[in-house]
């Protein structure tokens, strides 16, 4: 009986890979969030590779992103080991490329089976460091994307140190003999294309010991993907940003800064129907999203616009991407404080577009609301829940009776409105209207103004007087008004 060949440096085929999230301080400050204990995933021993390796991007495929990593080699079972312990049960060092392609990221949140168990997407090497020889907490992981420094990460930059995730993984599963565990990445891990090369060296910097440069070569594989056993490759803005490390590395434009308590307060205080009136004094007519009403009567509804677009249900395409983590999920998941979901949904009504789980999740994230030109589900529940959502009122069907949830982040329509990400979405019991965020603040302070004048206008011809000249105001009206205003008391009326 024949035995899979021991990659490279190991002295024998791992049993298990073990791979952590996020680790270092760096990378979560550049991810914008910190994990208060380590989460982990597994990698096959089939994505094994070694030092001078080509690893393949996928014909078709955008996304190949790389990580270079800290690779601990377990030289003696451990089985629920102390802090203090664990480093005894650590043989061998070296470096390692966590790969993972985010073209398939989508339907394997958090397992990473797709995108990065993929063969040759684990090559480490080329040397081992002896574990006795070093301090753990003083060792270094620098990556080169052809030639250029673009990582550099050092052991006490650790969230969770090497002894916690040992003990920490023990206390749970038995780590055995030539077990291998990669301990993250630092900030600064992003994409490579084909005929890029990686390298990646861990060492520690005082003692003089290295793993060497673990080098891998990016070439273009085929990219025959069959949507009928499975999922496709899929990309949006979101996984552009986290796999280059930001929008401006993807060659994203900027992302549009969150209202401003001052010009929130203002819109906040604005009826739609004034807002709606200035923005046609400006040659806007077509900013109203049509036929949407508000699941709790009296509910205002003001944020910036992070959009979802569903297209028409298609057998196969939902098979594709309608499961799993789809572009619906995806959304509701990553929405951020103060964005309103816009939904593209073509004004059919015959499905839900989101549900009770669904608006909890955006409540949580702290979103602002939910605009959808669709229908809702458990639409009931979701009116009880403490976030603003219009739609175009109750259905009982899931996606797949209308629905594919395709993609995020790009201009929709939406109830007849064109809606791009980061517009300013204001709504009530009038309707729902989309601001150019440009003239927002114009627009704010133009429609206060007039609805002050109106407040006025209405006193007086509640008190009586006829709408002729006072409604619109004639130059007599409108000395009295701004006498009445400068004043703070009315005169002459």
């Amino acid at each position: 009986m024949s035995t899979a060949p021991v990659p490279g440096c190991l002295p024998r085929t791992p049993g298990k890979i073990i791979a952590v999230h996020v680790s270092y301080e760096s990378r979560a400050a550049q991810r914008g969030r910190r994990p208060a204990a380590p989460s982990y995933f597994f990698k096959p021993s089939s994505s094994l590779g070694v030092s001078g390796d080509a690893v393949e991007r996928p014909q078709g495929t955008e996304l190949l992103g790389f990580e270079g990593e800290i690779a601990l080699v377990i030289g003696a079972p451990a089985r629920s080991v102390s802090p203090g312990e664990a480093w005894n049960h650590v043989a061998w060092v070296t470096a390692a490329n966590d790969w993972g392609l985010y073209d398939l990221r989508a339907n394997d949140k958090g397992s990473n089976v797709r995108n990065k168990g993929r063969d040759g997407y684990t090559p480490v090497g080329p040397r081992l460091i002896d574990a006795r020889t070093v301090d753990p907490a003083t060792l270094r992981v620098r990556t080169w994307l052809n030639g250029e420094l673009v990582q550099q990460g050092e052991t006490a930059d650790l969230i969770f140190p090497f002894s916690q995730i040992i003990a920490d993984l023990s206390q749970h599963l038995t780590l055995d003999t030539g077990d291998v565990i990669l301990t993250g990445t630092p900030a600064g891990a992003s994409v490579a294309a084909p005929g890029d090369i990686v390298e990646v060296e861990v060492d520690a910097p005082h003692g003089g010991a290295t793993s060497g440069r673990l080098t891998s070569q990016v070439v273009e594989g085929p990219g025959d993907f069959d949507a009928a056993v499975g999922s496709l490759p899929t990309v949006d803005d979101v996984q552009r940003e986290e796999a280059w490390g930001s929008r401006e590395a993807a060659g994203l434009p900027a992302a549009v800064p969150a209202l401003s308590p001052e010009l929130r307060a203002k819109l906040l205080r604005t009826p739609v129907a004034g807002l709606s009136q200035q923005l046609r004094k400006r040659g806007l007519d077509n900013v109203s999203i049509e036929g949407v009403h508000a699941t709790r009567p009296g509910r205002k509804l003001v944020g910036v616009a992070r959009t979802l677009r569903f297209v028409p249900n298609r057998e196969d395409l939902f098979h594709s991407h309608g499961g799993g983590y789809n572009a619906q999920k995806r959304t509701f998941d990553t929405v951020r404080e103060g964005e309103v979901i816009v939904i593209e949904a073509r004004g059919e009504r015959g499905s839900g577009t989101l549900g009770d789980v669904l608006a909890l999740r955006a409540l949580a994230r702290g979103a602002a609301g939910v605009v959808t030109d669709g229908g809702v589900r458990d639409h009931t529940t979701v009116a009880a829940i403490d976030l603003p959502v219009f739609s175009q009122g109750p259905h009982p069907a899931v996606l797949g009776r209308r629905h594919v949830p395709w993609d995020a982040d790009l201009t929709i329509a939406c109830g007849g409105a064109t809606v791009q990400p980061g517009d300013i979405v204001v709504g009530d019991d009038d309707g729902v209207i989309v601001i150019p965020p440009a003239i927002a603040e114009d627009v704010a302070d133009a429609a206060l103004a007039q609805e002050a004048e109106d407040a006025w206008i209405a006193e007086r011809v509640a008190s009586g007087h006829p709408l002729d000249g006072l409604f619109p105001m004639n130059a007599e009206w409108r000395k009295k008004y701004e006498a009445a205003t400068h004043t703070g008391h009315e005169t002459g009326a």
